[in-house]
Protein backbone atom coordinates (compact mmCIF):
# COMPACT_ATOMS: atom_id res chain seq x y z
CA UNK A 1 0.00 0.00 0.00
CA UNK A 2 2.86 2.74 1.01
CA UNK A 3 4.73 2.03 -2.43
CA UNK A 4 1.16 2.03 -4.52
CA UNK A 5 0.89 5.73 -2.57
CA UNK A 6 4.35 6.78 -2.70
CA UNK A 7 4.12 5.94 -7.22
CA UNK A 8 0.98 7.93 -7.18
CA UNK A 9 2.91 10.94 -5.39
CA UNK A 10 5.50 10.18 -7.88
CA UNK A 11 3.16 10.36 -10.98
CA UNK A 12 1.36 13.98 -9.57
CA UNK A 13 4.73 15.74 -9.09
CA UNK A 14 6.46 14.54 -12.58
CA UNK A 15 2.52 15.76 -13.86
CA UNK A 16 2.87 19.40 -12.12
CA UNK A 17 6.45 19.83 -10.55
CA UNK A 18 7.70 23.41 -12.59
CA UNK A 19 4.19 25.32 -11.91
CA UNK A 20 4.02 23.41 -8.40
CA UNK A 21 7.70 24.65 -7.81
CA UNK A 22 6.58 27.65 -9.19
CA UNK A 23 4.23 28.65 -6.93
CA UNK A 24 5.96 27.59 -3.54
CA UNK A 25 8.78 29.94 -4.59
CA UNK A 26 6.32 33.25 -5.49
CA UNK A 27 4.12 32.26 -2.11
CA UNK A 28 7.25 32.72 -0.32
CA UNK A 29 8.99 35.24 -1.62
CA UNK A 30 5.56 37.54 -1.61
CA UNK A 31 5.70 36.44 2.02
CA UNK A 32 9.60 37.70 3.10
CA UNK A 33 8.98 40.72 0.67
CA UNK A 34 5.95 41.22 2.74
CA UNK A 35 7.30 40.72 6.32
CA UNK A 36 10.61 42.67 5.57
CA UNK A 37 8.22 45.65 4.84
CA UNK A 38 6.82 44.95 7.83
CA UNK A 39 9.57 44.79 10.17
CA UNK A 40 11.28 48.01 8.99
CA UNK A 41 8.78 50.31 8.45
CA UNK A 42 7.30 52.69 11.25
CA UNK A 43 4.50 55.02 11.09
CA UNK A 44 3.96 57.06 8.30
CA UNK A 45 3.85 60.83 8.20
CA UNK A 46 2.80 64.21 6.46
CA UNK A 47 4.34 65.75 3.72
CA UNK A 48 2.89 68.23 1.42
CA UNK A 49 3.05 66.90 -1.94
CA UNK A 50 2.16 63.73 -3.97
CA UNK A 51 5.97 63.47 -5.47
CA UNK A 52 4.72 61.21 -8.14
CA UNK A 53 8.14 62.21 -10.15
CA UNK A 54 11.20 64.08 -8.61
CA UNK A 55 11.30 67.99 -8.98
CA UNK A 56 14.86 67.46 -9.30
CA UNK A 57 16.14 68.63 -12.63
CA UNK A 58 19.45 68.24 -11.56
CA UNK A 59 19.48 65.12 -10.32
CA UNK A 60 21.84 63.38 -12.51
CA UNK A 61 24.32 65.84 -13.09
CA UNK A 62 26.53 63.93 -9.75
CA UNK A 63 26.57 60.53 -12.14
CA UNK A 64 29.98 61.73 -13.14
CA UNK A 65 31.55 61.85 -9.26
CA UNK A 66 30.08 58.84 -8.34
CA UNK A 67 31.95 57.04 -11.14
CA UNK A 68 35.15 58.54 -10.77
CA UNK A 69 34.59 57.64 -6.84
CA UNK A 70 34.51 54.16 -8.00
CA UNK A 71 30.63 53.94 -5.90
CA UNK A 72 29.80 50.69 -7.20
CA UNK A 73 27.80 47.67 -5.83
CA UNK A 74 27.16 47.48 -2.20
CA UNK A 75 23.46 48.43 -0.86
CA UNK A 76 21.57 51.35 -1.96
CA UNK A 77 19.29 53.28 0.40
CA UNK A 78 17.32 56.28 -0.97
CA UNK A 79 13.70 57.83 -0.80
CA UNK A 80 11.34 59.10 -3.13
CA UNK A 81 9.86 57.65 -6.35
CA UNK A 82 11.62 56.85 -9.58
CA UNK A 83 14.97 58.92 -9.14
CA UNK A 84 16.13 56.27 -7.07
CA UNK A 85 16.04 53.93 -10.41
CA UNK A 86 18.26 55.91 -11.71
CA UNK A 87 20.83 55.87 -9.37
CA UNK A 88 20.34 52.52 -8.61
CA UNK A 89 21.46 51.80 -12.52
CA UNK A 90 24.39 53.70 -11.89
CA UNK A 91 25.80 52.29 -9.13
CA UNK A 92 24.49 48.53 -9.69
CA UNK A 93 23.85 47.49 -5.89
CA UNK A 94 23.07 44.05 -4.78
CA UNK A 95 19.89 45.51 -2.67
CA UNK A 96 18.17 49.09 -2.80
CA UNK A 97 15.96 50.19 0.28
CA UNK A 98 13.97 52.99 -0.05
CA UNK A 99 13.10 54.90 2.82
CA UNK A 100 10.08 57.30 2.68
CA UNK A 101 7.76 59.30 5.49
CA UNK A 102 5.04 58.95 3.64
CA UNK A 103 3.08 55.78 3.60
CA UNK A 104 1.72 56.81 -0.72
CA UNK A 105 5.65 56.54 -1.36
CA UNK A 106 4.91 52.31 -0.50
CA UNK A 107 2.41 52.54 -2.68
CA UNK A 108 3.52 54.24 -5.95
CA UNK A 109 6.57 51.90 -5.25
CA UNK A 110 4.21 48.89 -5.40
CA UNK A 111 3.27 50.01 -8.14
CA UNK A 112 5.76 50.60 -10.16
CA UNK A 113 7.11 47.21 -8.85
CA UNK A 114 4.10 45.56 -10.38
CA UNK A 115 4.92 47.37 -14.24
CA UNK A 116 7.91 45.84 -14.15
CA UNK A 117 6.43 42.39 -13.76
CA UNK A 118 4.35 42.96 -16.05
CA UNK A 119 6.94 44.26 -18.60
CA UNK A 120 9.29 42.78 -20.83
CA UNK A 121 11.43 45.93 -22.04
CA UNK A 122 11.20 49.77 -21.59
CA UNK A 123 8.67 50.84 -24.18
CA UNK A 124 6.23 48.55 -22.73
CA UNK A 125 6.67 49.30 -19.00
CA UNK A 126 6.37 53.04 -19.97
CA UNK A 127 3.68 51.85 -22.30
CA UNK A 128 1.87 50.38 -19.31
CA UNK A 129 3.05 53.53 -17.03
CA UNK A 130 1.12 56.01 -19.21
CA UNK A 131 -1.78 53.90 -20.12
CA UNK A 132 -0.89 53.41 -23.86
CA UNK A 133 -0.99 50.80 -25.75
CA UNK A 134 1.86 48.30 -26.54
CA UNK A 135 3.90 48.63 -29.95
CA UNK A 136 4.07 45.48 -31.90
CA UNK A 137 6.73 43.50 -31.54
CA UNK A 138 7.88 45.52 -28.84
CA UNK A 139 10.39 43.27 -28.26
CA UNK A 140 12.27 44.91 -31.44
CA UNK A 141 12.39 48.04 -29.72
CA UNK A 142 15.39 47.54 -27.24
CA UNK A 143 17.63 48.97 -29.40
CA UNK A 144 15.77 51.87 -29.93
CA UNK A 145 17.10 55.51 -28.50
CA UNK A 146 15.10 57.07 -25.89
CA UNK A 147 13.75 59.54 -27.77
CA UNK A 148 12.34 57.36 -30.02
CA UNK A 149 10.67 55.66 -27.25
CA UNK A 150 9.25 59.23 -26.01
CA UNK A 151 7.78 60.05 -29.37
CA UNK A 152 5.87 57.12 -29.34
CA UNK A 153 4.90 57.46 -25.95
CA UNK A 154 3.92 60.92 -26.90
CA UNK A 155 2.06 59.84 -30.11
CA UNK A 156 0.70 56.37 -28.79
CA UNK A 157 -3.22 56.55 -29.02
CA UNK A 158 -4.93 56.24 -25.63
CA UNK A 159 -6.01 53.03 -24.04
CA UNK A 160 -10.19 52.43 -24.50
CA UNK A 161 -11.95 52.59 -21.54
CA UNK A 162 -12.59 49.00 -21.34
CA UNK A 163 -8.88 48.49 -22.10
CA UNK A 164 -7.51 50.49 -19.13
CA UNK A 165 -10.37 48.98 -17.23
CA UNK A 166 -9.18 45.43 -17.68
CA UNK A 167 -5.20 46.17 -17.49
CA UNK A 168 -6.14 48.04 -13.87
CA UNK A 169 -7.72 44.84 -12.82
CA UNK A 170 -4.50 42.76 -13.32
CA UNK A 171 -2.34 45.54 -12.13
CA UNK A 172 -4.40 45.62 -9.01
CA UNK A 173 -4.31 41.74 -8.66
CA UNK A 174 -0.33 41.98 -9.02
CA UNK A 175 0.04 44.66 -5.82
CA UNK A 176 -1.89 42.04 -3.93
CA UNK A 177 -0.30 39.10 -4.75
CA UNK A 178 3.09 41.28 -2.90
CA UNK A 179 1.50 40.08 0.04
CA UNK A 180 1.50 43.80 2.00
CA UNK A 181 -1.40 44.46 3.78
CA UNK A 182 -3.81 47.36 2.05
CA UNK A 183 -6.65 48.84 2.79
CA UNK A 184 -9.37 49.14 -0.07
CA UNK A 185 -9.09 53.02 -0.10
CA UNK A 186 -5.05 52.51 -0.69
CA UNK A 187 -5.63 50.18 -3.53
CA UNK A 188 -7.86 52.95 -4.83
CA UNK A 189 -4.57 55.38 -4.06
CA UNK A 190 -2.55 53.00 -6.27
CA UNK A 191 -4.96 53.23 -9.31
CA UNK A 192 -5.16 57.35 -8.42
CA UNK A 193 -1.65 57.43 -8.74
CA UNK A 194 -1.40 55.65 -12.14
CA UNK A 195 -4.97 57.76 -13.74
CA UNK A 196 -2.66 60.70 -12.83
CA UNK A 197 0.15 58.96 -15.52
CA UNK A 198 -2.19 57.94 -17.67
CA UNK A 199 -3.97 61.58 -17.96
CA UNK A 200 -1.03 63.78 -17.90
CA UNK A 201 1.65 61.66 -20.09
CA UNK A 202 5.15 62.85 -20.44
CA UNK A 203 3.82 66.27 -19.87
CA UNK A 204 3.51 64.78 -15.73
CA UNK A 205 4.48 67.93 -13.14
CA UNK A 206 5.61 67.41 -9.58
CA UNK A 207 2.83 68.84 -7.73
CA UNK A 208 2.72 70.12 -4.20
CA UNK A 209 -0.79 70.75 -1.86
CA UNK A 210 -1.77 74.49 -2.30
CA UNK A 211 0.43 75.17 -4.68
CA UNK A 212 0.89 75.56 -8.19
CA UNK A 213 3.79 73.43 -10.32
CA UNK A 214 6.66 76.02 -10.08
CA UNK A 215 8.25 77.07 -13.34
CA UNK A 216 11.30 75.30 -12.69
CA UNK A 217 9.86 71.97 -12.21
CA UNK A 218 10.80 69.32 -14.82
CA UNK A 219 8.13 67.63 -16.84
CA UNK A 220 8.46 63.80 -16.30
CA UNK A 221 9.62 63.70 -20.43
CA UNK A 222 12.53 66.81 -19.12
CA UNK A 223 13.65 63.83 -16.61
CA UNK A 224 13.62 60.90 -18.56
CA UNK A 225 15.62 62.94 -21.76
CA UNK A 226 18.17 64.52 -19.03
CA UNK A 227 22.25 64.14 -18.79
CA UNK A 228 24.24 64.14 -16.07
CA UNK A 229 27.30 66.64 -15.81
CA UNK A 230 29.42 65.07 -18.59
CA UNK A 231 26.28 64.93 -20.84
CA UNK A 232 25.33 61.44 -20.98
CA UNK A 233 21.76 60.40 -20.69
CA UNK A 234 21.21 58.16 -17.50
CA UNK A 235 17.90 57.86 -16.85
CA UNK A 236 17.30 54.31 -16.12
CA UNK A 237 15.35 53.84 -19.10
CA UNK A 238 17.47 55.34 -21.40
CA UNK A 239 19.02 52.05 -22.37
CA UNK A 240 17.55 48.68 -22.35
CA UNK A 241 20.33 47.21 -20.20
CA UNK A 242 19.82 50.20 -17.19
CA UNK A 243 16.36 49.47 -17.67
CA UNK A 244 16.80 45.28 -17.05
CA UNK A 245 18.95 45.67 -14.47
CA UNK A 246 16.75 47.74 -12.06
CA UNK A 247 13.83 44.89 -13.14
CA UNK A 248 15.89 41.85 -12.06
CA UNK A 249 16.08 43.42 -8.69
CA UNK A 250 12.67 44.15 -8.41
CA UNK A 251 11.84 40.63 -9.91
CA UNK A 252 13.89 39.40 -7.11
CA UNK A 253 12.17 41.60 -4.35
CA UNK A 254 15.45 43.27 -3.89
CA UNK A 255 13.81 46.98 -4.11
CA UNK A 256 12.03 47.53 -0.43
CA UNK A 257 10.23 50.23 -0.36
CA UNK A 258 9.98 51.52 3.82
CA UNK A 259 8.20 53.48 5.25
CA UNK A 260 9.79 55.78 7.88
CA UNK A 261 11.12 59.35 9.01
CA UNK A 262 15.16 59.54 8.43
CA UNK A 263 15.18 60.85 11.82
CA UNK A 264 12.78 58.29 13.42
CA UNK A 265 13.35 55.79 16.32
CA UNK A 266 12.91 52.25 14.18
CA UNK A 267 13.17 52.16 10.36
CA UNK A 268 16.52 53.51 9.73
CA UNK A 269 17.78 51.74 12.28
CA UNK A 270 16.23 48.69 11.54
CA UNK A 271 17.42 49.27 7.82
CA UNK A 272 21.31 49.27 9.01
CA UNK A 273 20.59 46.10 11.37
CA UNK A 274 18.89 44.24 8.26
CA UNK A 275 22.06 45.34 5.74
CA UNK A 276 24.31 44.35 8.43
CA UNK A 277 22.45 40.75 9.08
CA UNK A 278 22.90 40.29 5.28
CA UNK A 279 26.66 41.55 5.41
CA UNK A 280 25.90 44.39 3.13
CA UNK A 281 27.54 47.70 3.44
CA UNK A 282 25.71 50.87 2.11
CA UNK A 283 27.36 52.40 -0.96
CA UNK A 284 25.09 55.31 -1.40
CA UNK A 285 22.42 57.12 0.66
CA UNK A 286 20.23 59.66 -1.38
CA UNK A 287 18.93 62.15 0.66
CA UNK A 288 17.30 64.38 -1.52
CA UNK A 289 16.43 67.90 0.07
CA UNK A 290 15.13 65.73 3.45
CA UNK A 291 18.08 67.43 5.35
CA UNK A 292 16.51 70.64 4.95
CA UNK A 293 13.33 69.46 6.80
CA UNK A 294 15.45 67.98 9.26
CA UNK A 295 17.26 71.09 10.60
CA UNK A 296 14.05 72.78 10.28
CA UNK A 297 11.99 70.50 12.80
CA UNK A 298 15.23 70.63 14.84
CA UNK A 299 15.78 66.65 14.47
CA UNK A 300 19.03 66.22 12.31
CA UNK A 301 21.41 65.07 15.09
CA UNK A 302 18.91 62.23 15.18
CA UNK A 303 19.18 61.42 11.72
CA UNK A 304 23.07 61.90 11.66
CA UNK A 305 23.37 59.38 14.60
CA UNK A 306 20.95 56.97 12.61
CA UNK A 307 23.14 57.40 9.63
CA UNK A 308 25.96 56.55 11.76
CA UNK A 309 24.11 53.21 12.41
CA UNK A 310 24.19 52.21 8.75
CA UNK A 311 26.94 49.39 7.77
CA UNK A 312 28.83 51.93 5.16
CA UNK A 313 31.91 51.47 2.29
CA UNK A 314 34.77 52.95 2.80
CA UNK A 315 33.41 54.55 -0.16
CA UNK A 316 30.25 55.44 0.83
CA UNK A 317 28.78 58.59 -0.12
CA UNK A 318 25.38 61.05 0.49
CA UNK A 319 23.87 62.22 -2.72
CA UNK A 320 21.74 65.83 -1.95
CA UNK A 321 19.66 67.84 -3.88
CA UNK A 322 19.77 71.95 -2.70
CA UNK A 323 16.96 74.33 -4.04
CA UNK A 324 17.04 77.61 -5.02
CA UNK A 325 17.96 80.13 -7.48
CA UNK A 326 14.92 78.76 -9.20
CA UNK A 327 15.84 75.02 -9.15
CA UNK A 328 17.53 72.30 -7.86
CA UNK A 329 21.82 71.32 -7.32
CA UNK A 330 22.62 67.91 -6.82
CA UNK A 331 25.71 66.93 -4.28
CA UNK A 332 27.56 64.30 -2.81
CA UNK A 333 29.56 63.77 0.35
CA UNK A 334 31.25 61.41 1.82
CA UNK A 335 29.08 59.59 4.33
CA UNK A 336 32.10 59.22 6.92
CA UNK A 337 32.69 62.65 6.63
CA UNK A 338 28.88 63.51 7.41
CA UNK A 339 29.06 61.38 10.45
CA UNK A 340 32.53 61.85 11.85
CA UNK A 341 32.50 65.53 11.43
CA UNK A 342 29.28 65.99 13.12
CA UNK A 343 30.92 64.13 15.85
CA UNK A 344 33.21 66.98 15.99
CA UNK A 345 30.80 70.28 16.07
CA UNK A 346 30.63 70.56 12.07
CA UNK A 347 27.86 70.73 10.06
CA UNK A 348 25.28 72.83 12.77
CA UNK A 349 24.15 74.66 10.07
CA UNK A 350 21.79 73.48 6.76
CA UNK A 351 23.98 75.75 4.56
CA UNK A 352 27.13 73.87 6.02
CA UNK A 353 25.99 71.13 3.93
CA UNK A 354 24.46 73.38 0.75
CA UNK A 355 28.26 75.21 0.31
CA UNK A 356 29.97 71.91 -0.83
Amino acid sequence: MALRFALVLLAILAAWPAAGLRDLRAATTQSSFASQIAALSEPGGYFDTDNLISNERSYLHVLPELRRGKVQGGAYVGVGPDQNFSYIAAIRPTIAVIVDIRRDNLLLHLLFKSLFAMSRTRVEFLALLFEREVPDAALAWQQRSIEEIAKYIDEARPLSRTAIDARRTKIAERIKGFGVALSAQELETTDHFHRRFGEAGLGLLFQSTGRAPQPYNPTYRQLLLETDGAGRQGNYLATEDAFQFVKSLQDRDLVIPVVGDFAGLKALIAVGKFLADRNERVSAFYTSNVEFYLFRNGTFSTFVANAGRLPRAPHAVIIRSVFGGGGSTSLTQPLGELVDGYARGQFRQYWELTRR
